[in-house]
């Protein structure tokens, strides 16, 4: 069985001796040992992709209060999953607020703005498709 690290801390371990690979994360380790980064200590958010392939790509986001993050115009769906903390979604038609727990799969042509209420984690799932964003 193979292991994978993220700053020294064991985060992954690969749990299957067959064909598939099967690998299991250890999310609150990753979140703690973001939460400890010098960049986040400075205010900034702290990402790590915990999956990259051609169609998909899952990221591990920590973010402080009052950050906003505008995602242009894509192809394809992005799902929010909120681990920790409070967001809110403006579109061109609404304003969505999720909180720990909840999970929302989002398709449009249109710009978005996510904006932290606090301190927040999320797992972003961005299925195939241009994806451009900018952080303020």
């Amino acid at each position: 069985m193979k292991n994978v690290q993220f700053a020294n801390i064991p985060i992954a371990q690969e749990v299957s001796r067959f064909r598939d690979s099967i690998f299991t994360l250890d999310l609150q380790t990753i979140i703690e040992s973001m939460k400890h980064n010098d960049s986040w200590a400075q205010g900034e958010l702290n990402s790590v992709i915990l999956l990259k392939s051609p169609d998909k790509q899952i990221v591990l986001t920590t973010m402080h209060e009052g950050t906003e993050i505008k995602f242009f115009p894509f192809n394809d769906s992005i799902t929010f999953k909120i681990i920790e903390g409070k967001i809110k979604l403006l579109t061109h038609q609404e304003t969505i607020t999720l909180r720990k727990g909840q999970l929302l799969k989002y398709h449009t042509s249109n710009t978005l703005i996510l904006t932290t209420i606090e301190e927040t984690v999320l797992l972003l799932t961005i299925s195939k498709g241009n994806l451009r964003q900018s952080v303020n």
